[in-house]
């Protein structure tokens, strides 16, 4: 069975740990067959945490889960299938990151060849779309700063009721990773802004995936989650 191994930011400090403040091990039920979970992401939008991942083959295709007290059921208290709409041609469905803002629905893909550039889908309420260049939301954002050895095929986002923040490991490394978060002067994603620059990771068992990684904030705790090998 697919499932999620859990940690959550200590506070005072610069880790995250596993099991802390946490349902350490975490199902993944009734996902339909064709499910890539390697193309996933996770949030909590104020009431519920949700899981999503990719049909497998697809690049505007999600399928979405949620928490219903014993593991992330696909469906739950969900829109099942969520599909992104007026995407551009280049943008990368190879790795996807979603929030929400408290306001909306918020879901990400990098550009491809410059994974520095995202594009802002956002979710049109009343539909199962999440459609790119929506509303007055900002289309394209910029990062800038990461260390050079940023490795941007394992990165995630959140919202904390404050602040957008975009987390990357590094090339090599599994145990640390850099922060930077939204710069509404600069209009860009910056690394180390109002962040903790370097985050470790503590006590992560050995079966935890390390190739993708999955962040959110529930409004208590900045969490952390690896799919199970």
């Amino acid at each position: 069975m697919v499932s999620v191994n859990q940690g959550a930011w200590v506070p005072g400090s610069d880790i995250y740990r596993y099991g802390y403040n946490s349902i350490p091990n975490i199902p993944i039920t009734g996902a339909p067959a064709d499910t890539t979970f390697r193309r996933c992401s996770m949030l909590h939008d104020g009431t519920d945490y949700r899981l999503y991942a990719f049909r497998d083959g697809s690049r505007d295709t999600l399928y979405q889960f949620a928490w219903n007290g014993t593991s992330y059921a696909y469906g739950h208290d969900s829109i099942p299938v969520l599909t992104l709409a007026n995407m551009p041609a280049d943008a990368d469905s190879g790795s996807i990151s979603l929030l929400h803002s408290g306001e909306a629905y918020h879901a990400y893909l990098r550009k491809l060849g410059d994974p520095t550039t995202l594009y802002q889908f956002v979710h049109v309420p009343g539909t199962s779309t999440y459609r790119w260049s929506y509303d007055d939301y900002i289309p394209v954002l910029r990062i800038t700063g990461f260390p050079p050895d940023t490795d941007w095929s394992r990165w995630s986002m959140l919202h904390d009721g404050t602040t957008y923040r975009i987390y990357a490991f590094h090339y090599g490394q599994n145990d640390r990773f850099s922060q930077g978060s939204w710069n509404a002067s600069a209009h860009e994603y910056q690394y180390a802004h109002d962040s903790i620059p370097q985050l470790n990771l503590e006590g992560y068992p050995s079966n935890s995936d390390l190739g993708r990684v999955a962040m959110l904030h529930d409004g208590d705790d900045y969490r952390l989650y690896f799919q199970t090998l």
